[in-house]
């Protein structure tokens, strides 16, 4: 019995770094959905897309670690999605600071998500 859910378990296992950019496009849909409605720039629509498709790829294909910590799922995807974010938040909130909330919310809930997923089925 525990061999046939080992081996139905295994069916769900894509390599990390295919799962790290196919979840990148989904975030990056998602999230431009969200700016379309609040009928946002093209310009901004395609700096968020490929801000996820990076982020999903570097989720799924880097370590971090320090000393014996190695920060793994959703706590990686926090961390390297508001690196990734850094430069354009910068831009962001020079002119409208306010507008950063919701970019950060919706990078810390994305974010957290592509690691959890990347991390619990990525092989």
């Amino acid at each position: 019995m525990t061999n046939i859910k080992a081996r139905t378990s295994k069916l769900f296992y894509v390599k990390k770094s295919y799962l790290g950019i196919m979840l990148g496009i989904v975030a990056g849909i998602i999230d431009v959905i969200l700016m379309l409605v609040q009928g946002l720039t093209w310009n901004a629509n395609l700096s968020a897309f490929s801000l996820w498709v990076v982020s999903g790829f570097l989720i799924a294909t880097s370590d971090i670690e320090f000393k014996d910590f190695k920060i793994r799922g959703g706590a990686k995807g926090v961390l390297i999605s508001f690196l990734v974010l850094l430069p354009s938040a910068i831009l962001i909130g020079w002119k409208e600071p306010f507008s950063l909330i919701p970019i950060f919310v919706m990078t810390l809930i994305l974010g957290a998500l592509s690691g959890f997923i990347i991390d619990k089925y990525g092989k």
